[in-house]
Order: structure tokens, then sequence, then C-alpha cells
């Protein structure tokens, strides 16, 4: 039973912190992000009001305490990011205009006349259900048509031996169907115009998510210049192992950030966590340098060259027992015709109720027939119809024979090319050294509007990055933290997504019961007391225990055995008064076990070895 209250606890405790994860988890998160350096709402309300909370606060401590009331959710006041450290462009939209930043005016190449302006239409809003009000951000507002603006760097970015991080904030309010997200880091060119920015203006750095039908991206793409040609190649970083779905359907903001390190090395993040990383000299397709070798483009295979590893045996024979023309299957000999077969009469008749159209003409379309059905007459027999034996396998069929494949003697392999010296080979060791870039743009097309953008930043600086993040993008994970709806929901929003969940669900409760229902309502009966525990509960006399009883009887027995052996060997015959004493000494060990019977286990003697 100890066992079962046991578990019972065990399973209370485990409900219990399931249902208080969320509410700790939240005011961890307040805790963490905030800091000391934000200023936090945390309003209790207890009966003590603007002044009068100072003026009575020595008061109320003698008083009893008031029976305290629910905690309203935490509200996060709002407090515009401000750039510290070295950084090429801080933009957080707060002014609430769209200064310094210019929207292109360009046509699309190769595009129809409809669809080639980039007439899409930016502005610069709050977020519709924001959690920071006086937060503003870069919106893209239209749907199904293309989007260019961009934004001058306080200062070109020249890649040597700093790192470069590029950060900025997404939240697809709508969702995404089908569209980007990404920026465009513009390289540094004497044409560069930003008003005629398109998508065949040149670019150094391209980064971040893209979506269309079920394939969620995070591009890294940078433009790697041939030292021997001079043309560009793009190099498109591996695809993220992390499952990417949470980003574009949570309708959360999530910051974007990418490292670049002068020992060419890449890192991916999403909410400061890694989702990516490699190395550009190793993890980038096509890949940065080309092979040394490649195939001879004239080599050619000689017309004698065999590549077949296996050939029909030439010395092989077909035995003259091989029957090629032996059916595959055969009638059933053994078969027998059932009982009750109708052979006269047919499986289909015409239809006896069908008519024949009013409008049918035989000239045009022949003599009409009633459409065929099934007899029924057929319906309680075993068949209609001919009788035919049923097919079956003949075990004599071998087919058409084939001489057994052997290997091939001159077999020389699978063919390939001669190796020669890559006439476009090189080495560039330092991808890291890109071409230098001095503005950022987007240029998108989105079947989705309401994609908010925010808080641009590129710096060289990590710590200066990770400040900017925690002065923005944290504070919005902190008020969406606060603003988080509860375990229920978030379980119902998950199974709406992921079906399969409702399985669990439903296991996770009705598991509980079960074991609450068997551990209360079952049980092993209590078995009958035995003698000998009601003995214990009274102090009732009872019988010594088998075991001393057959002890005693055997140590009777012996001392009997040597009396009358001594007896015998002293030739002597026991005297009639001798018989009378043992007869009285008999009724008296009579009397004496009666008594030991009748003896308390307090008073037995103790057990002899």
């Amino acid at each position: 039973m100890d066992q079962k209250v046991g578990l019972l606890v065990l399973l209370a405790v485990g409900l219990l912190c399931l249902s208080v994860a969320p509410f700790s988890q939240a005011e961890d998160l307040m805790e963490d992000v905030l800091g000391d350096d934000v200023d936090v709402e945390d309003d209790l309300d207890l009966g003590l009001v603007g002044a009068e909370e100072e003026e009575q606060e020595g008061d109320v401590q003698d008083e009893a305490p008031a029976a305290p009331k629910t905690p309203p959710t935490p509200k996060v006041i709002y407090k515009a990011p401000e750039p510290m450290g070295e950084h090429f462009i801080a933009e957080s939209f707060d002014r609430g205009t769209l200064d310094g930043w210019v929207v292109s005016v360009a046509k699309k190449e190769d595009a129809d006349e409809d669809i080639a302006k980039y007439d899409g239409k930016w502005a610069v809003e709050e977020m519709k259900e924001s959690k920071l009000p006086g937060d503003k951000g870069l919106v893209l507002k239209s749907r199904a048509k293309h989007h260019a603006i961009s934004a001058q760097l306080l200062r070109p970015f020249t890649f040597d031996t700093k790192p470069l991080i590029v950060q900025y904030e997404v939240n697809f309010q709508a969702g995404i169907d089908c569209g980007g997200a990404y920026v465009k880091l513009l390289s540094q060119t004497p044409d560069l115009n930003l008003d005629l920015f398109k998508d065949k203006t040149p670019y150094t750095i391209m980064f971040g998510p893209d979506k269309c039908g079920e394939e969620y991206k995070l591009h890294f793409i940078f433009r790697h210049k041939n030292p021997k040609t001079g043309e560009y190649e793009e190099k498109h970083a591996k695809k993220p192992d992390s499952d990417l779905r949470t980003y574009y359907t949570d309708k959360k903001t999530h910051l974007y950030t990418l490292v670049l390190n002068p020992d060419n090395t890449f890192e991916v993040l999403v909410d400061q966590t890694v989702v990516n990383s490699g190395s550009l000299l190793t993890d980038m397709t096509p890949a940065v340098n080309p092979p040394a070798e490649i195939e001879d483009p004239d080599d050619q295979k000689p017309e004698d060259w065999d590549e077949r590893p296996k050939i029909q045996d030439p010395s092989a024979t077909k035995p003259e027992d091989w029957d090629e023309d032996a059916p595959a299957q055969i009638p059933d000999e053994d078969a027998v015709k059932p009982d009750g077969w109708l052979d006269e009469e047919p499986e289909y008749i015409g239809d006896p109720e069908a008519v024949k159209p009013e409008d049918w003409d035989e000239d045009m379309d022949g003599e009409w027939e009633a459409p065929q059905v099934p007899n029924p007459a057929c319906e309680t027999a075993p068949g209609c119809g001919a009788w035919k034996r049923p097919m079956i396998d003949n075990p004599n069929h071998k087919g058409k024979w084939k001489p057994p494949m052997i290997d091939n003697p001159n077999y020389q392999g699978v063919w390939k090319p001669r190796k020669i010296q890559n006439p476009a080979f090189f080495e560039d060791l330092q991808p890291f050294r890109m071409t230098a870039f001095s503005a950022v743009g987007l240029e998108l097309w989105s079947m989705t509007s309401d994609i908010f953008f925010d808080n641009f930043f590129i710096t060289d600086d990590r710590a200066t990055a990770d400040r900017w993040a925690a002065d923005g993008w944290g504070l919005k994970k902190a008020a969406e933290g606060a603003a988080d709806p509860g375990l229920a929901t978030q379980m119902l929003s998950a199974a709406e997504e992921r079906p399969w969940l409702w399985v669990v669900y439903v296991l996770t409760v009705a598991l509980p019961l079960v074991l609450i229902i068997v551990f209360c309502c079952t049980g092993k009966k209590k078995s009958p007391e035995t003698p000998a525990a009601e003995y214990k509960k009274t102090d009732e006399a009872q019988p010594d225990v088998k075991e001393d009883e057959e002890e005693d009887e055997e140590e009777e027995g012996k001392a009997e055995q040597k009396s009358s052996a001594a007896a015998e060997e002293n030739g002597e015959d026991l005297p009639a008064e001798d018989e009378e004493d043992a007869g009285k000494e008999a009724t008296a060990d009579e009397k004496l076990e009666d008594d030991v019977l009748r003896r308390s286990p307090r008073n037995r003697k103790a057990r002899k070895d």
C-alpha cells in the first residue's frame, strides 16, 4: 500500500511541475533578458496606490497582510536601442520615417511589363499585434509585387583583419506562403545607384530567410571573384541541419545573425543559436577553389575496351531433356466439376426488363439488343456455362534455355577519361577577403504582405552586436514571452500543426487515470489469520510447536531402547514391579505432555540443539 501511495504522490508532483513550468520559464526569461537596464512595470495591486504606498509603508507592516491578488502580466516598456561601439549601420526605424532609405524605381529585366516594376509599397509602423507600444519597423505592405529599398552605410566595409557581423529582425506577421526576407550587402562600385537598385545590382553577400511551398531556406550566399578571369560566381552555404519551420510559422520576431571571421569560418545564428556553421573553403557549393586535375575532354574510349564483368559461358550446351516448348500452366487433371454446376445456363443473359428506346433506328444503330445482366439462376449454383478445368503451374516448364554467366576473363573495368591539369585551376586561401560593400538593401518578391523588418545592424565587433541585440530583440522576446498563451493553448496550437500529438495527449491523460483506478480499486484480499497469529494477540495458552513434540518423542524412544538393550545384555527380565512402575511412568508422561500442550509459549523451555 505504501508503494501505491508513493506512486500517486510522484504522479501528482509531475503534473504540478508541468502546470507550473510555463510560468517559471516566463519569469526566468524576463529576469535574464531585461536585467537592470530595462524598466518593467510589475505593479502587484495590494491595495496601495500612488503616494499612499510610501506614506503607509510602515503602517502596512504592522497590520495583518491582506489576501494576495493574482498579479497582472508583466508589461515591458519599450526603449529604443542606442548603438554603442564601432558599427556601419544601426537602424531601428523608431523615428517613424524612411529617412536615409531609398525606394527603388527600377524595372526588373526579362519580365512582363505588368510585374516588371518595383512598385511594392513600404511603410514604417508598429506590428499589428505589438507587445511593445512605440516599437516601429520597416513593413513590406504589398503582395505579389516586386519590392526594393536600400540605404547607404556610414562607411564602406572592407574585409581585412576584423570579422563581419550582420544581424536584423524579421517577423512574418501573416505567416509566409512564398517569398523571401533576405538582405543584400551591395558591392562598392562606381556606378552604384540606389534609385535603380534591382535584382541585377552587384552584391557581395545575400543572407536571410526564404520560403516557397514546403521548402524552408536560410540563405548565405557570397559572390567570389575568380582571380584568373575576374568573373564572379555565387557560392552557396550548405543547408542547415536544424528544422527551420517554426521560425516561419510562429508569428514571432526572430533575430538573424551572420558572422564571418578572417580565418574563413562562418556562423549562421537564429535567436542567438547557431543553426549552421562551416568554412568558406570546404562548406560552399560550388567549391571556392576548382580541382587541380580534370578529365580530358578529348580522351575517347577504345573500341575494344571490354566493360562487361560477366559473360555467358561459351562452352555451355543445352541439356537434351530441356523442353523449351512446355507451357507455363496446364489443366489440373485432379480437378472435379462441382455438383450442381449448370452447364446449360449462360453466365449472363439479356435484361428482361430492358426496353428498346423509342428513338432507336435499326438502319443507323443496328439491331437492338438488351444489355447483359448476371443470370439469376447462377446465384445459387456453383457456376454456369461450360465447365473447364482450372489451370495450375506446369512442373515441367523450364522456359527458354540460356547459358550460365561466368566472370569475363577480358574484363578491363569501367572506362574513365584520363586526368589532365586543370587550365582554370587557381587557389584562393583567403576567400574571406571579398569585395567591399557600401550599402544594404532588400530586393524581394512575396505572395504575403506585412513582413516586419527591424534593427538592422552591421559591425566588426561581436560584443557590440550582442549588446544591440539585447537592447532591441531582447525586449521583443521578453514582451512576447510575457504574453505567451498558457500551456493548454500552446498544446492545442501544437496539435493543430502536428495531429499525431493528440495520441500523446490522450495517453498522457488516460494512463494516470488507469493507474489511479488500478491502485485504488484493486488489491490483495486479507488471508484468514492463522491460529498462531490469534495466540500472539492474546495471552491464551497454546500448544508447543510440532517440532518440539517430535524431538521429545525421539529422545524418549532412544532412552527406552537403551534401557531395554542394557537389560537384554545382562540377561535379566523385568520384574512385575518394574512393569508396574513403567506403566505409572508412562501415565505420568502422558499427563506431562497434556500439561505441555496447555502451556503458554512464554513459559516454553528453550529448544534443544
